[in-house]
């Protein structure tokens, strides 16, 4: 029987690539984005839909899982893709940022999550295809909210896989370092509206460095898509899967003492 996948923030990016990735793989795929127009193009191959959903409205990712549950009587893996980053010095960043920060890049998550794992333990099988960051290892200045969500989606998933063990449920993390997604334009687009004090611009430009030189190294969608569905089909998936040769660096600078890594922001911000 075909197995199904509902992909959450597939309009673009690591979700496109993700989707059309199980599609060569011969799974039923459910693309998801706010906009079903930014998917249409998706469902016009055999084996996709193209679904709504905004993951910061709970009856809503409640309802998109039943309705995938109820149509093709499973749900083989769920891939919480949906998120953006928030950048911005603490100080600068209203609570309000903050609270949309973690309510797309974290609440977003658990809502599927709990929407999804009463018919995956029905069944006893299943996968849950968390996707973070390297910055859900390492917090770097400026980085303090999107690394926030992504540490706490780190947390949880380490939490669940434990949890859901015993109903034959694979949690899994992917950590991708730069991703060739347009992610740092966009990121750098939510600092519009924030009054910034105007004391962290040592701050901005080690942001603005790190964009321009991340860019060189930046892995393709593709490459992250093929981790995703890697943990999807595997009889037993790693806990995480860190993705390009920035990612696999960057978390293993979780190791770096903290006074040593703090030495060499500090002198990277001279140079910014």
């Amino acid at each position: 029987m075909t197995k199904v996948v509902l992909i959450t923030g597939a309009s673009s990016g690591i979700g496109r690539a993700t989707a059309e990735l199980f599609l060569d793989e011969e799974w039923t795929v459910y693309a998801t984005a706010r906009d079903t127009d930014d998917v249409a193009d998706l469902a016009e191959h055999d084996g996709c839909h193209a679904q709504e959903l905004d993951v910061t409205k709970p009856a809503q990712c409640k309802t998109v899982v039943d309705d995938v549950v109820e149509t093709e009587g499973r749900l083989d893996c769920l891939v919480n893709n949906a998120g953006f980053g928030q950048i911005g010095a603490l100080e600068d960043l209203p609570t309000r940022k903050l609270h949309r920060q973690f309510d797309v890049n974290v609440y977003g998550p658990h809502r599927l999550i709990r929407a999804a794992l009463p018919h995956m333990r029905e069944r006893e099988d299943g996968t849950v295809v968390n996707v973070s960051s390297v910055s859900g290892r390492v917090s770097t200045p400026g980085m303090g909210a999107y690394s926030g969500s992504k540490f706490a989606l780190e947390a949880m998933s380490d939490a669940l896989r434990g949890e859901v063990e015993a109903f034959d449920i694979d949690v899994c993390v992917v950590e991708p370092g730069p991703v060739d997604t347009g992610f740092g334009e966009r990121a750098t687009a939510e600092l519009d509206d924030i009054d910034a004090t105007g004391v962290y611009d040592h701050v901005y430009s080690l942001y603005e460095d790190y964009v321009l030189v991340s860019g060189a190294g930046a892995s393709d969608p593709s490459e992250v898509a093929d981790c995703i569905v890697d943990a999807a089909v595997s009889p037993d998936p790693p806990a995480r899967y860190p993705v390009g040769r920035a990612g696999r660096l960057g978390v293993l600078a979780r190791f770096v003492p903290d006074r040593v890594r703090d030495k060499l922001f500090g002198l990277a911000a001279k140079f910014a």
